[in-house]
């Protein structure tokens, strides 16, 4: 797109009647139905200002621009002089043109002919590197601090470590009450986050813990860690033994998985006076605490969600991997948006755009009062890992009236995610993306937004070599992180990134970070139960289509199929070198049949994936409640608990059914039933004198033409072997039968 620059950089000789400067003066751009304001400048004879103002060359309809210099004054504004150019006149820049010197014009009419001022005029595109500067006509309207608000700009997230404190014990603590058996244990404060150990095995003034506490920290390191070691009394009171207090800045960076060496503190633990308090000022160090501070760079600080990472890259730059390629994200324009506020009488929307890929955080400009906004901004990120996402969200300004304070949310208008694993290498895709969102309501269509992509790599090979390559890196694998602790870290890096984002300038709000990130995502809902219980079914179909298959052959319903069947498995078994590369090609062939029906474009959201259609009222009010509950209606919370506590029963019976089968299984050799044990052990017996004396290829050949064999030699009763396990497991059903049975009822649950 092309844009109409207006730079307005300063003015000079703006004296009065007495030669001294009369009035505070401010310039008006005129072109058409816009205008813009620059600041105004105290009583200065030569003010500045430096401001650039940008018009889109589409909405320009006015053959000249017009400039008056004001007076700002509380009974009127007085034109103290004009200017006029002629658009047509203005020149064209073209990066990497250097920029337009501004030029001195003379101020005509008004109420008095002196003056100068200094401005430049020129026609770019958002290449020109005073686009993300400028004031937009697309933003008029807007005055004052808020118009930070909608110019774009470009954030990044703050170095994000891993902090580990690995409490081994402590020395020599004061107990006061030698009768009774301490609870010792210690309590780690780091800013807003607050953690413990266990409370110690060893009753004694010298206890030991050997754990480690873990907290996400951000570059620069702005709060201390503090340790305290306490005495739990009783269930609401806490006797501290001492205060140990790091600089997380100071302590040891640790690449590799080998331990840091440990170290003594010194407690600092305060005298208690006759009174009862503490005489801070009166410190003594003899109590000791020794520990493994270090700040892990070898992860990578989980801040999204596994499924939905854009990085994966650890905390040290030392042990990246080579950058492969460069993402190329277009972000063009959207339609359809919703009214999501009403001003007036009538609905409006302040659309922007907020991308997310790595470290690097892009919001578009504001468009202001349009339903259909047109940003056509460009944006590229340095790769290294194809098996990552971007994620794209558009938001509506609720900041640009200063009346709104800081009490005001950006309201989510839809989100959207796009792989860069499906992308093809150096193709342009240009495709408009439904924005679908969940609300209290149901399923909405809050528009579409239309993206340009490419995925650049200049070399294949190296592409295809990550792919054999763990995804995490290595300290993931040789110290890995409990699910627990991944949760807890997660919401600490959250925490954290919000907090650094939100005082920029302009910031970017809680509510947006938490967006793009998918926090919340890990609370329980009936319609995530449900959907991922049909997601493991569906990735379990081709057992059941191959069990059908199966079916179909045995029953001899088409004589051709099974009797070539019959040859083929026949050949097998004498040839079985045959084997391998039988299934090689019969995968490789299903591969290429299945390229004339791959996905052409990159895949977005399935709704039905999610189980939207299958959505009750009742269910979507139980997905928003929050936590805490807000629902006042006794009875809707009665029901959903007992709904909840059916649903949890299921499952608890299916997780206790499947651990019941597995230790009947274990069961067969420990003689807990002497007569099923003496049958298990005498069979096992028998079939390994059977199986060395008869060659491997017969018995094949036996148990295959008994599984095919002809319907009227079937009988309708199990077998004695088939019995015996079903007596032993307890249930009369196939292990087929008994996973589609598993299946269904996580499906209901």
């Amino acid at each position: 797109m092309h844009y109409l620059y207006i730079r307005i950089v300063k003015a000079k000789d703006l004296f009065g009647d007495d030669n001294v400067p009369a009035y505070d003066p401010y310039v008006e751009a005129r072109l058409g139905n816009y205008r813009a304001l620059t600041t105004v400048a105290e009583k200065k004879p030569n003010p500045g200002w430096n401001q650039v103002f940008a018009f889109s060359k589409d909405r320009i309809y006015s053959p000249c621009i017009e400039f008056l210099l004001r007076n700002k004054d509380p009974d009127g504004d007085g034109v103290k002089g004009r200017l006029f150019l002629d658009v047509n006149e203005v020149p064209r820049r073209v990066p990497p043109d250097s920029p337009l010197a501004p030029q001195w014009y003379k101020l005509e009419g008004g109420d008095t002919m002196k003056g100068e001022l200094m401005l430049a005029v020129w026609i770019g595109t958002q290449a020109d590197e005073a686009f993300t500067e400028a004031w937009h006509s697309d933003a008029a309207g807007v005055s004052g601090e808020s118009i930070a608000s909608t110019k774009s700009k470009v954030y990044l997230s703050p170095k994000l470590w891993y902090l580990r404190i690995n409490v081994i014990q402590a020395q020599d603590l004061e107990i006061k009450n030698r009768n009774r058996r301490p609870e010792i244990f210690v309590r780690a404060v780091f800013g807003t986050m607050i953690s413990r150990t266990k409370v110690s095995l060893s009753k004694n003034v010298n206890p030991m813990w050997n754990e480690d506490l873990m907290f996400v920290a951000a570059e620069p390191f702005e709060n201390p860690l503090v340790l305290t070691v306490e005495d739990g009394i009783s269930n609401n009171k806490e006797e501290v033994h001492g205060k140990c207090v790091l600089h997380v800045g100071k302590l040891e960076r640790r690449l590799s998985d080998n331990p840091v060496d440990p170290r003594w503190f010194s407690l600092e633990t305060p005298v208690v006076s006759e009174g009862g308090e503490g005489k801070n000022n009166e410190p003594r160090f003899n109590s000791k605490i020794q520990l493994r501070a270090s700040l892990d760079g070898g992860y990578h600080v989980l801040d999204e969600t596994t499924h939905h990472s854009s990085d994966l890259r650890p905390t040290v730059r030392q042990l990246w991997k080579q950058r492969i390629g460069v993402l190329e994200l277009g972000i063009l324009n959207a339609t359809g948006l919703p009214p999501m506020k009403k001003k007036d009488g009538q609905g409006r929307t302040d659309a922007y755009c907020v991308a997310k890929y790595g470290q690097k955080w892009v919001r578009t400009r504001t468009i202001v009062d349009s339903c259909s906004p047109q940003w056509n901004e460009q944006y590229t990120w340095e790769v290294f890992d194809p098996c990552t996402m971007i994620t794209v969200g558009v938001f509506d300004n609720c900041h640009l009236q200063e009346s709104n304070g800081g009490g005001a949310q950006d309201s989510k208008i839809g989100k959207l995610r796009i792989r860069l694993s499906t992308l093809e290498i150096n193709k342009i895709y240009t495709h408009s993306y439904p924005l679908l969102v969940l609300h209290s309501q149901g399923l909405k269509k809050m528009g579409e937004v239309q993206l340009a992509i490419r995925f650049s790599c200049p070399s294949i090979f190296n592409l295809l070599q990550l792919y054999t390559q763990p995804i995490l890196p290595r300290m993931h694998y040789t110290h890995p992180l409990s699910l627990y602790q991944q949760d807890c870290l997660r919401y600490q890096a959250t925490q954290l990134l919000t907090t650094r984002l939100g005082r920029s300038e302009p910031p970017l709000r809680k509510e947006v970070v938490e967006y793009m990130l998918n926090y919340g995502s890990n609370l329980w809902s009936k319609r995530r139960t449900t959907a991922n219980c049909q997601r493991i079914k569906a990735a379990f179909s081709s057992l059941e289509h191959l069990s059908q298959g199966i079916g179909l052959i045995c029953s001899w319903k088409k004589p051709f199929l099974t009797v070539t069947i019959h040859f083929m498995l026949l050949f097998l078994i004498f040839f079985p070198e045959l084997i391998v590369p039988t299934i090689c090609f019969y995968l490789f062939l299903i591969g290429i049949l299945n390229y004339r029906s791959r996905i052409r474009d990159p895949p977005h959201m399935d709704p039905q994936l999610s189980c939207i259609e299958r959505l009750t009222q009742d269910d979507l009010d139980e997905e928003f409640d929050g936590i805490p509950s807000t629902c006042k209606n006794n009875e809707a919370l009665k029901f959903r608990y007992n709904r909840l506590r059916v649903a949890a029963g299921q499952v608890q019976s299916l997780l206790g059914d499947l651990a019941t089968q597995m230790e009947r299984l274990h069961s067969l050799l420990n003689w807990r039933d002497p007569r099923a044990t003496a049958l298990f052990v005498s069979f096992c017996l028998v079939a390994g004198i059977f199986v060395y004396l008869i060659r491997l290829r017969t018995m094949i050949i036996v148990f295959v033409l008994y599984i095919l064999r002809h319907p009227r030699f079937k009988s309708k009763l199990p077998s004695a072997p088939v019995s015996f396990f079903r007596i032993i497991f307890c249930f009369d059903a196939t292990l087929l039968d008994f996973g589609k049975w598993a299946f269904s009822v996580a499906a209901h649950a």
